[in-house]
């Protein structure tokens, strides 16, 4: 999911801010985030092998078309009215990206993440049943075909373990990041 983060974030900015990078790009982006994880693992399989590579890449596709759509959204919903008083009052296009784009965007940023997680998740179980030598998803279905459900139900929730520790994480990161944000109760 980190790759994801990383790759999704310069091009949901881009997108956002230049109209001829989003025209080309989230058509693209739209296009291959509805078709299934299940769909690419067969051809990720013949182009890179057996393994651990293929279902990186099928993860990292997942994780990327999520949160690049929901970043690039948070960008675009950000109130326009602000960047017109910022530059009334002389702030320069790097002070609005900081000091207006930045903060307006973080909760966005957050909202993705927490999507890009469940992205992530589900599609391991998908990647790693396309010929992984180890890993949970890869246990779990390997448990599936001999009908073992005890042990089966152990990965199960150790996956849902690890899911609800990675979203208080986000929960820390958040609460630490969006202070100035009111909530709802």
């Amino acid at each position: 999911m980190d790759w994801g983060f990383i790759t999704s974030l310069p091009v949901a900015f881009l997108m956002a801010w230049y109209t001829p990078v989003q025209k080309i790009v989230e058509p693209w982006i739209n296009f291959i985030r509805n078709i299934p994880a299940l769909a690419y693992a067969p051809l990720l399989v013949i182009t890179f092998g057996v393994g651990q590579r293929p279902a990186i890449i099928l993860i990292w596709i997942c994780s990327f078309m999520t949160m690049s759509i929901t970043i690039y959204q948070g960008i675009k919903n950000i109130d326009v009215t602000l960047i017109k008083a910022a530059r009334v009052l002389g702030a320069s296009d790097v002070d609005i990206f900081f000091k207006i784009i930045c903060p307006a965007t973080v909760p966005f940023i957050i909202t993705a993440v927490r999507l890009g997680l469940g992205a992530s998740l589900t599609t391991l179980l998908a990647a790693e049943s396309t010929g992984a030598q180890a890993g949970i998803g890869m246990r779990i279905r390997s448990l599936s075909n001999s009908f073992e459900s005890a042990p089966m139900l152990m990965y199960i929730i150790l996956l849902g373990i690890i899911g609800l520790i990675l979203v208080k994480i986000v929960d820390i990161i958040e609460r630490k990041l969006t202070g100035w944000q009111e909530k709802i109760n």
